[in-house]
């Protein structure tokens, strides 16, 4: 009872009776409206046949008189045919014709109207059968009434046909669509539950788990599609999440321990106020180390709640790398390097200017850490142009590179290739370059040349922006901050 109260709330249940219902009605309006209009012409023809008779038996009477039309009645009656006839006299007495009972009133009432009786016809036993037919009377001169008619027995021999086919029609249509309920239903049934099952396991916390796509290309294997590409975002940001949480844990556990080690240290050894002051300042670096992590996460996390298109406005790319150069080639410059711009003038972007500020400064910041070659100058150049449609910006060193199998690793929060970790730095720079080249509608990549590094984000051109609309509000309040 369970299962089948289980089948009969499914929609493929309802939608099975609703077509059931809506075939039914159609089907039926279609055989009643065939059969009104097949019994209305042949109505037509009977009333045209009991005319025509009507007629020839009218010119026999005016030519020969009462004798000549018993003659042909007689003759025309013992045709085994649909055609009716009965001449009586005055006295109601039957001097010919072919109908051995029918009720008095119809000859009684010869007006020539035509009319629907029930009538017994003489012959081979069927005296004691019923019969309908369509009859006109009419009464002739001397007292006489004729009566000429048409059997209706095969219109309703066929009026009976299109009943029973309409029955019998009936019946196969539900049959039919008991049985097409039953399989689809079943199939459809079969692949919800497979849904289902695949959804409690996944909800149990496997997310390993996909959903079943048979290769129908039917709208389950689209949405099964579309849901285990979701599932797969969803793992991939869960996996991130763990990853980013181990990280944090292994990042905040180092300062957190140096600054509880420093104020134990100044609580048990200092004596002075010096000892007390270098303590907090060391305690001050700490604290403003763990900030800039937490900035740069919330940096980040903002950057990739944004919506595409809401904080852009057209910017010349060349003056803002000449910017950047303009502030970092004194800097480049005290580290034994060279900053070099190649960016035409009058390259435009639809951009967020701080965004890519924050950009720029991360990659070169990046490539001072990690970009120095082992001999040789060390350069450091910024370049701009445009590739398929698209803007884009560089950041090339002449360092070691970045091997391969790195390249999307070193893109996640927290991964630092340099193991000791001895350099500073959070390893968040690069994964807010990849949020803000994201928000752009473009992505950032690495590629390993002979002569070093080479970083780079592609940019939407003025006036392209995907369908976005131009909004031109900035984030005007945000400066570079590296992180």
């Amino acid at each position: 009872m369970t299962r089948l109260t289980r089948y009969t709330r499914t929609t493929a249940f309802k939608l099975s009776l609703l077509y059931i219902a809506v075939f039914t009605v159609m089907s039926g309006f279609l055989l009643v409206y065939i059969s009104e209009n097949t019994d209305h012409l042949m109505s037509e023809q009977v009333v045209q046949t009991v005319d025509a008779e009507l007629k020839g038996l009218s010119d026999v009477y005016f030519r020969g008189g009462v004798r000549d039309l018993v003659e042909t009645i007689d003759e025309r009656s013992r045709h085994p045919d649909a055609s009716l006839y009965l001449l009586v006299d005055f006295a109601g007495n039957a001097l010919v014709g072919n109908i051995a009972r029918l009720p008095t009133v119809v000859l009684e009432e010869a007006d020539g109207g035509l009319r629907r009786v029930r009538y017994t016809r003489l012959g081979q036993d069927t005296e004691k059968v019923e019969r309908q037919a369509m009859v006109r009377t009419f009464e002739l001169r001397g007292g006489f009434r004729l009566l000429v008619g048409r059997d209706l027995g095969d219109q309703l021999r066929f009026s009976n046909l299109l009943g029973n086919a309409l029955r019998l029609w009936l019946i196969v249509v539900i049959l039919l669509a008991a049985i097409t309920w039953f399989f689809v239903n079943r199939r459809v049934m079969k692949r919800i539950d497979e849904i289902s099952a695949t959804s409690r396991t996944i909800m149990t916390g496997d997310l390993t788990r996909r959903l079943p796509v048979a290769g129908n290309d039917d709208e389950f294997d689209r949405l099964a599609v579309n849901l285990n590409t979701m599932l797969e975002r969803i793992e991939l940001l869960m996996q991130s999440m763990k990853d980013v949480t181990d990280n944090i844990a292994h990042d905040l556990k180092t300062p957190l321990t140096r600054l509880q080690s420093r104020v134990e240290t100044a609580l048990r050894e200092a004596r002075e106020e010096e000892g007390y002051r270098s303590a907090l300042e060391a305690t001050l670096d700490e604290t403003d180390n763990l900030l800039r992590i937490f900035n740069a996460l919330l940096r980040i996390a903002r950057i990739e709640s944004t919506a595409p298109g809401s904080v852009m406005e057209p910017s010349d790319l060349g003056k803002l790398v000449a910017e950047i150069a303009e502030l970092y080639e004194p800097l480049v410059e005290d580290e034994g390097g060279r900053l070099e711009t190649d960016v035409p003038d009058g390259l435009m972007a639809d951009c967020n200017k701080d965004l890519i500020s924050q950009v720029l400064v991360n990659l070169i910041e990046n490539a001072l850490k990690y970009g120095r070659p082992e001999e040789g100058d060390f350069i450091i150049r910024l370049s701009g142009g445009e590739e398929e449609g698209r803007v884009v910006l560089t950041v090339s060193d002449n360092g070691p590179g970045i091997p391969e199998h790195d390249q999307d690793r070193v893109m996640e929060r927290f991964v630092r290739l340099e193991e000791s970790r001895s350099e500073p730095g959070t390893g968040l720079g690069l994964s807010l370059v990849k949020a803000v080249a994201r928000l752009h509608g473009g992505d950032l990549r690495f590629m390993n040349g002979a002569s070093g590094l080479t970083a780079r984000i592609d940019l939407a051109p003025v006036g392209n922006r995907n369908g976005n609309e131009h909004i031109g509000t900035r984030t005007g309040s945000e400066q570079p901050d590296p992180a």
